[in-house]
């Protein structure tokens, strides 16, 4: 019998149990409020599906009428669907997180006494007698990033996760990319939920709610420290089965943490899937379920769906410009081995221009002999001229394009790229420090973007991001690859005035097939480009005014490190 047409836990006709607001004691005395879903069925014990999260339990989530899946009263955002999930021999258990929805305490988002809280909810839920004692985490995004946490502490009862597009560095993949902190969707996001807790519903039952200085800690802590490392994965300590599913799209967020899972985790077990599309259609489509019914039923139920068979490693290759989901293809390893590691130095033509589809140089495969450099504003001028000091300078658009570009020739074949990337650079400024935003496109055959479909549904006219403050160019070695350089983040090394330094910039794994006749382009800038929106950045004082230069040739050749896959 094939893998894939091996038997799945299929739909009975059991009575749906619903019960709201379950306390759910913790170590130190507190109780957590659950709501839990579960099949009717009668001395049998099911697994249990758990999610904890600030994202309030009781919220109903109205899906657009295009999801696979169709909108029901137990709806709940970035979480699986009950009406789907127990009738297949599943409980579902949602529990709001200390300090949020029902939940009485002090709100710690994202932290290691949330991952504390989430162990003991798990282990009590196993030992309920409707509860067969084995415990699955899924779930999207906050509800993915949980797991990683979870999975550190080893709960005997949890026996596989499914962190679905889940970042796993707090400090890396969300707060501060390549140091630049990513204030846009963080500081959007906290004040969204102060206000669901406070100006919504909680405030009549938990007045408290949503309380947290989370911003302050976040901006106080702008060097990686043993503050953000108890909140993130910790590779070394998970050590249970992991599929580990990824979005191409999520290159601002949580794609990073999703390959480093795959890399780095010490599970025996591992599986890797990335995919396109929106944040939640993806989760919600019969494909999808099927995945995640497979690896629940092997691991929770002891069922040989066949899924351990398959190869570890589930691509979508997207091949540009479509808005619906690309082909799957199946892989070994990643990075692949087959990857030719292909340098494309940056060679200078002309001078800056603030044109928008200007390019001041070429992608070339050779070195150029001789040496150049480019020099740009560092500070973006917008309407308000440059307003370092206002509250609106990250929000005000710029005056035209800032920064530099560089093109590749028109490709004279489909060019694969499948992988992660680095960008080395040499770079100076006349400022202390230099913010570098690297922008990879799609350029098609008539100079027009060639977009594809954001996490939120709209179109995103790049491929993927890189960024680096150049003071914090300082490399880990034991942890640094030539194609994903890992920076320390534990100090600073100050430019001065016109001094060359050395930049290796992690651009954020991708997969896109350059179809003949297109255009790879970069784009370096000093601030937030084209594609960024939501996930901006706070652009700091030290850009205002300053002049950035970069070099390419002679003895400071600047190269784009791109992952080509030849065909199988």
């Amino acid at each position: 019998m094939a893998a894939a047409s091996k038997p799945v836990s299929q739909p009975r006709d059991l009575k749906l149990i619903v019960e709201k607001d379950v306390k759910i004691p913790l170590r130190d005395g507190t109780l957590l409020y659950a709501d839990i879903f579960r099949p009717d069925g009668g001395a049998e014990r099911f697994p249990a599906i758990m999610n904890l999260s600030v994202y309030q339990k009781d919220k109903l989530w109205v899906p657009p009428e295009d999801l696979e899946e169709a909108a029901n009263p137990y709806m709940n955002w970035e979480t699986v669907n009950p009406l789907w999930w127990c009738p297949r021999g599943y409980i579902c258990v949602r529990v709001d997180a200390r300090g949020a929805g029902k939940s009485p305490g002090r709100s710690e988002p994202s932290s290691h006494q949330e991952s504390l809280d989430f162990y003991d909810a798990v282990e009590w839920i196993a030992k309920q007698p409707w509860c067969s004692g084995s415990i699955g985490t899924l779930g999207i995004s906050y509800h993915a990033s949980s797991q990683w946490r979870l999975a550190n502490l080893k709960p005997p009862s949890l026996k596989a996760i499914m962190p679905w597009e889940g970042r796993a560095d707090q400090y890396r993949d969300q707060a501060y990319h390549g140091g630049i902190f990513a204030l846009g969707f963080i500081g959007n996001w906290w004040l969204t939920h102060t206000a669901h807790h406070l100006l919504g519903n909680p405030r009549s039952y938990n007045p408290d709610s949503f309380h947290n200085d989370m911003m302050w800690q976040y901006m106080s802590h702008d060097l990686d420290s043993e503050y953000w490392r108890q909140s993130g994965a910790q590779w070394d300590k998970i050590t249970l089965p992991v599929y580990s599913v990824g979005n191409w799209g999520g290159f601002s967020m949580h794609l990073r943490g999703n390959t480093e899972a795959y890399m780095n985790a010490a599970s025996k077990h591992k599986k890797l899937r990335i995919h396109t599309g929106t944040h939640f259609h993806p989760f919600h489509s019969e494909e999808g379920r099927s995945d995640q019914l497979r690896w629940f039923d092997h691991w929770l139920k002891g069922m040989d769906t066949g899924i351990m068979d398959e190869p570890p490693v589930k691509l979508e290759i997207r091949t540009g410009g479509s808005p619906q989901r690309y082909a799957f293809r199946t892989e070994n390893e990643w990075p692949l081995a087959r990857t030719q590691w292909t340098r494309m130095y940056l060679k200078t033509d002309r001078e800056p221009s603030s044109e928008a589809h200007a390019a001041e140089g070429e992608l070339v495969a050779s070195a150029p002999p001789q040496a150049a450099k480019l020099t740009y504003p560092a500070s973006g001028v917008t309407k308000a001229g440059v307003a370092s000091g206002s509250s609106l300078s990250t929000t005000h658009g710029n005056v035209g394009r800032s920064g530099v570009s560089f093109v590749t020739a028109p490709l004279k074949q489909d060019t694969e790229v499948t992988g992660p990337l680095a960008l080395k650079l040499w770079v100076s400024s006349s400022s202390e420090d230099m913010d570098i935003f690297v922008i990879l496109r799609n350029i098609g055959p008539h100079g027009e973007d060639i977009c594809e479909v954001g996490q939120h549904g709209q179109p995103v006219p790049c491929v993927t991001k890189g960024w680096l403050r150049a003071s914090h160019r300082q490399l880990d070695p034991a942890r640094s690859l030539p194609y994903r350089p890992y920076h320390a983040h534990t100090g600073r090394l100050w430019l001065k005035p016109g001094e060359i330094v050395e930049c290796d910039i992690e651009i954020w794994p991708t997969s896109m097939v350059f179809r003949q006749g297109h255009r790879l382009r970069i784009d370096i800038q000093p601030r937030d480009g084209i594609g960024s929106a939501p996930y901006t950045h706070y652009h700091a004082e030290y850009n205002a005014g300053a002049r950035n230069t970069i070099y390419t040739g002679g003895d400071k050749a600047s190269y784009l490190l791109l992952p080509i896959i030849p065909p199988k």
